[in-house]
């Protein structure tokens, strides 16, 4: 992804703030936690690690590995950095990684589930590093790829890109929600609605909750030092979805195949930053 060809298209800096009041303000109203400078150089290094994590997990990903293989491959990797995989008994998760395979839109529980010739898998990782937190997930095709795999991997892609465009000051987050949609459903695709993006850096799940779908100028505005995720779940088929009794996993009604990618953004004082950067 391109960021640095988006960054430009983004208009002039907000210049009146005054970071301490809205700080304040943000919290109180909120319970949105804007990140001061030490903060974001913490979570940046939290979010380089959480890249690395993916691209060693990638050199593997191919038919006849189970996503058991994938959870080993992400606890070595994190533990060898000396960071914690915050994934690991949140809530009751059993596993260091989610993986989510085909129809699953998210959640999946590593297992001995068998990767096969043109499967999709979303693998999403937040390690924790020195105390912050960082969130990143990519689809990845298993072997060759078939025409449908490739249209919904491509479209997240883009549905992504398209909501990262739209974090600049005074934006809103229904801006990006709007964004995401439209340009998922033109493609003849859904958005999940029930799992949204969140806030991020001092722990897992912050406030704001960022939805991937919405209406223009509307919900909180954006402001400099928030720090969230903007991961879209777009289904091939429709939006339905329910969890299986393993009360983790969610899959869609239709069994359409979903895909996702991720990535921890801070909003500046002109535009964004990419906390998690990937390709």
């Amino acid at each position: 992804m391109n960021y640095k060809k988006l960054k430009r298209r983004l208009k002039k800096p907000w210049l009146s703030y005054d970071f301490k009041k809205i700080k304040a303000q943000y919290d109180t109203l909120y319970k949105i936690r804007l990140k001061e400078k030490k903060d974001i150089i913490g979570i940046q290094k939290a979010g380089r690690l959480a890249v690395d994590i993916l691209n060693h997990v990638e050199e593997y990903i191919k038919p006849g590995i189970t996503t058991n293989y994938i959870n080993s491959l992400v606890e070595e990797f994190t533990k060898k950095n000396n960071a914690i995989s915050a994934p690991l008994n949140y809530n009751g998760f059993p596993k260091s990684v989610c993986t989510s395979v085909n129809n699953v839109i998210c959640h999946g529980i590593p297992d001995d589930t068998v990767l096969e010739e043109g499967d999709i898998i979303n693998i999403d990782v937040t390690p924790i590093l020195e105390g912050y937190y960082a969130d990143a997930s990519k689809t990845f095709f298993v072997g060759s790829a078939g025409k449908d795999a490739k249209k919904i991997v491509s479209v997240a892609r883009e549905c992504l890109q398209l909501g990262i465009l739209k974090v600049k000051p005074k934006n809103r987050v229904g801006d990006i929600g709007y964004a995401i949609q439209r340009y998922a459903e033109g493609q003849g695709c859904s958005v999940v609605r029930e799992y949204v993006g969140h806030g991020v850096g001092f722990g897992f799940h912050e406030s704001p909750q960022v939805p991937h779908f919405g209406k223009k100028g509307q919900g909180i505005q954006l402001v400099p030092g928030m720090v969230f995720t903007i991961e879209p779940m777009i289904n091939l088929g429709r939006h339905n979805l329910h969890v299986l009794p393993d009360n983790w996993t969610v899959v869609t009604d239709d069994g359409s195949i979903s895909a996702q990618f991720e990535q921890t953004v801070l909003v500046t004082d002109n535009g964004f930053e990419i906390l998690t950067p990937f390709d």
